[in-house]
């Protein structure tokens, strides 16, 4: 379908948790007019002090669009709530699991020509409304799934939507959605915390060991783990075949590193090489992930500069790279343990790299 957005002015959110609060947020930021609602009235109450909106009153007329921001399993059941009681024209959501709640509502005789659904490829660690951000969604890319009986207007309203949050719209079928998001998010959910729980009983010497490396492979476990219980479950059978692929990777580079600690040189050649293998095929997969704004991957030169632990440091490290004309595609820190400092690593353009180590050095700042 190829209908242009159109303008909404009133939206319901149902469901102010972290991804149903950010896209209020973002809504309001454009003068939208949003009502909330969720089944904990705490949650809506904080959300609408963080100027998300104010509670849904449902004496009102129909909204725009109502937004069902709630896990996958009961998406469809609010789905036929709302619509029987006129709640909206139009009805999206924002679940990460697209095929479940499709079929669910076809199976409940929900209104299929008002509904569309969605998913917002954005999050954090953090959940609830407290974590929401209204930039969260910001050059993301949005799924978005009509189905043959959509009306025109619906995909609209939800293009809409889309725009209005500063997000990519994606057009994709249900399925082959979830078995991308079992790819991309799920399964990489489940492996790092299977990395993560390996920690639980390190020992101080290995936690005091730990770099960036254990950090980035390790970030995302700390999301809810009930939440995302109920998220792998609607998504099971994809996020399973990715996990039994990766498990079967593991076995055969943990097979071979046994046979190398065991085996003599004549051995450990042959062994060593499934894992080198393996390693060749990660730097492959890792160099074919989208790049910023979702273009081609890019390769970025870094400048490590030594930053001490004081306010306005970064700020101060971004006015340089700004009047040297130089853009930073990307930073990370790291600490220095038990130290007041610690390095920066920017990311600019290969071509720029000098220029801002020079720029750097000039006001003094210590660059390696």
């Amino acid at each position: 379908m190829n209908a242009e957005p159109r303008a909404i002015e009133t939206v319901l959110i149902v469901g102010t948790g972290l991804i149903g609060t950010s896209v209020a947020l973002a809504l309001r930021e454009h003068g939208v007019t949003v009502a909330l609602a969720d089944r904990d009235p705490a949650a809506v109450r904080l959300a609408s002090e963080l100027g998300a909106g104010a509670a849904w009153s449902q004496d009102g007329p129909p909204v725009d669009l109502a937004v069902i921001a709630v896990p996958p399993q009961y998406v469809a059941q609010w789905l036929l709530d709302l619509q029987k009681t006129g709640a909206a024209r139009f009805y999206t959501d924002v679940a990460s699991v697209k095929a479940l709640p499709i079929a669910q509502a076809a199976a409940l005789g929900c209104d299929m020509s008002s509904y569309v659904a969605g998913h917002p490829l954005a999050g954090r660690e953090r959940s609830g409304p407290a974590a929401a951000r209204a930039d969260i969604f910001l050059g993301r890319p949005w799924a978005y799934c009509p189905a043959p009986e959509s009306a025109p207007e619906a995909v609209a309203a939800v293009l809409s939507l889309i725009d209005l949050c500063g997000a990519n719209p994606v057009p994709v079928e249900p399925s082959a959605h979830d078995e991308a998001v079992a790819l991309v998010s799920h399964a990489p959910h489940v492996a790092a915390s299977a990395v993560a729980a390996r920690l639980a009983e390190a020992s101080e010497t290995a936690l005091g060991l730990a770099g960036p490396g254990v950090r980035d492979v390790t970030r995302v476990a700390g999301g809810d783990p009930r939440l995302w219980t109920v998220i792998l479950s609607g998504n099971a059978r994809p996020v399973a075949e990715v996990l039994e692929a990766v498990a079967d990777d593991l076995h055969a580079a943990a097979r071979a590193l046994r046979e190398v600690a065991v085996g003599d040189g004549a051995q450990a050649g042959p062994a060593i090489g499934e894992v080198t293998d393996l390693l060749r095929r990660g730097n492959t997969g890792q160099s074919r992930i989208p790049g910023k704004h979702g273009g081609p991957p890019r390769s970025y030169a870094v400048v490590q500069v030594l930053v001490g632990d004081r306010p306005g440091e970064l700020a101060r490290l971004f006015q340089v790279a700004k009047d040297a004309g130089v853009n930073i595609e990307d930073v990370r820190l790291e600490h220095a343990p038990g130290l007041p400092l610690g390095a920066a690593e920017l990311s600019v353009q290969p071509e720029a790299a000098e220029a801002l180590a020079e720029a750097l050095r000039a006001h003094g700042w210590h660059v390696p």
